[in-house]
């Protein structure tokens, strides 16, 4: 059967979607169930089905190059690619360049699965994975760039150096008050408390969403950016956590914090659809209902504990 798809929907073939006609309607059925099929697969922008091996004209790549070896301009390399020969994906073509065409080009990949988020990049100005992007063919060149406003390792490769150690900044893991001995039982929460950590662990920390921020592009170094706000709420809702109030305190911060201008670049971006701007807002909102005038010496005693820790670009 057809395999169309639109967005979250079942193939067409599957029979619990088939109606049962009377028999003076099952012609007129036959006639109109292709066309039905067609503008069902329109619903979603495109055809699943009409990806790469369906293009019959080969398709232009336009491909940002850098090589600090040579100390050159950064520049746009294009190349052809006959899709007939290429799976459906961002990521297949990047590969097929790479085995077949040329070896030079530098690009972070692994799980080809939306998990690992290593093939992070701006594709035809919009980020995203590479292994979750189906190839659109199209007269125009598509141009896969490095994330924006991100130091260029080589190529398609960011440094997300300050990234990773903003994250460890905000210290992702349980912290505990009263430890429990090794051996004993693990920590329980309700069905209830667990479901409000949803939309947040998910996270794969790609960068989507850090780099599409314009308040992260102007002050990286100080604004912690929506994916990292999104982890550190995470550990604050987390009925297990006992660091809460000291959390809250920590990100309670001009800069840290408040950059946010809830523009919504970064739920617009990310390829795992969550929702930082929310979690943001509501971080906003415990900082605002819980917040006490200690806090101040708190902070100051969480930074005393580790200097380094303010900045992700000065992390020790």
């Amino acid at each position: 059967g057809d395999r169309c798809h639109t967005f979250g929907s079942r193939p067409f073939s599957d029979p619990r979607l088939v109606v049962h006609a009377r028999p003076g309607q099952a012609a007129m059925a036959a006639v109109l169930r292709p066309a039905m099929a067609a503008q069902r697969c329109m619903v979603g922008g495109a055809c699943r089905r009409a990806f790469a091996a369906a293009a019959v004209k080969p398709q232009r790549f336009g491909i940002y190059r850098y090589d600090p070896d040579k100390m050159g301009k950064p520049f746009m390399q294009e190349y052809t690619i006959d899709l007939k020969t290429c799976g459906p994906m961002i990521l297949d073509a990047l590969i097929k360049i790479k085995d077949e065409v040329d070896p030079t080009l530098t690009f972070r990949r692994s799980c080809r699965e939306g998990i690992c988020g290593s093939c992070a990049m701006n594709i035809n100005g919009k980020n995203g994975l590479a292994c979750l992007l189906y190839i659109e063919p199209s007269a125009k060149a598509i141009e896969i760039q490095p994330l924006p406003h991100s130091y260029v390792v080589k190529d398609l490769v960011p440094d997300l150096t300050n990234f990773y150690n903003q994250y460890k900044s905000i210290e992702p893991w349980l912290k505990r008050k009263d430890v429990k001995k090794k051996g004993d039982k693990e920590y329980f929460q309700s069905r209830e408390d667990r479901a409000k950590l949803d939309g947040m662990y998910e996270c794969i920390l790609c960068a989507c969403c850090m780099t599409s921020c314009p308040s992260y592009w102007w002050n990286p170094e100080y604004y912690l950016g929506p994916a990292v706000l999104l982890q550190a709420y995470r550990w604050i809702a987390d009925s297990r956590d006992q660091y809460t109030e000291e959390r809250l305190a920590w990100v309670n911060d001009t800069m840290k914090l408040y950059r946010c201008h809830g523009i919504m670049n970064c739920t617009n971006c990310c390829p795992k659809g969550l929702d930082p701007a929310k979690a943001i807002v509501h971080l906003k909102e415990q900082v605002a209902e819980t917040y006490k005038d200690g806090w101040k010496n708190m902070m100051t005693e969480q930074i005393s504990q580790n200097k380094g820790r303010e900045s992700g670009m000065m992390y020790m």
